[in-house]
């Protein structure tokens, strides 16, 4: 029915947005339906998770989610960043767009796949967050949607809303502790339920 790209730990120290995409691959290993062709990347942010303290950026202290080539960049990434975060260290968007190579290898690897739904796990606020169209997801699990709003480079803005790709983000109640099995199982056969539901419509 389509391409869906799954992507966990973004952000090096959201250990429980790696460690659900695991048990989720489980589950593909012993259900997969053949429905969607799915790509997974459990850890974007390698380096961020496997310094000897886990931190949110790159080994050269980037935040990934701001350093994506969205349209407003250029214009609004570094200012937002001095002017609505007071040069905190843990939003820095790097010096020019897509200068990671983590990024930049995202970059690449969304042209040739061409998703057309990307899911983005995150953690700690508790909700479902959407950009792009068509219509969001009310709710995965016991989260539901509440619009974070999209941030210079961030992925939701770049994919979302310069390529038209729908981005679910989701944002788990807890960076460091996972979801209960029940939840996570939840989860994941409404997110299926959802993209079914979605996709059916473009035929």
């Amino acid at each position: 029915m389509g391409r869906i790209l799954l992507i966990g730990g973004i952000h090096g120290d959201e250990y429980s947005s790696i460690s659900i995409l695991f048990k989720w691959m489980d589950i593909l290993n012993e259900h997969h339906s053949g429905l969607f062709h799915w790509h997974v990347l459990p850890l974007a942010n390698p380096d961020g998770l496997l310094r000897e303290t886990s931190q949110r950026q790159n080994e050269n202290g980037v935040d990934l989610n701001r350093n994506f080539p969205s349209a407003d960049w250029d214009e609004l990434a570094l200012e937002y960043w001095v002017e609505r975060t007071g040069r905190n260290d843990r939003r820095f968007p790097g010096t020019w767009p897509a200068s990671e190579p983590e990024v930049a290898w995202l970059v690449q690897h969304i042209a040739s796949f061409q998703p057309d739904i990307i899911v983005s796990v995150h953690a700690p606020y508790h909700l479902v967050d959407y950009d792009g169209p068509p219509e969001a997801p009310e709710k995965l699990g016991d989260l539901y949607l509440s619009k974070l709003g999209v941030y210079p480079g961030s992925l939701g803005n770049y994919a979302g809303i310069d390529l038209n790709t729908p981005v679910v983000t989701i944002e788990l109640p807890y960076a460091g502790i996972m979801p209960d099995n029940s939840h996570i199982d939840r989860m994941w056969t409404d997110l299926v339920a959802w993209l079914r539901t979605e996709l059916s419509k473009r035929g």
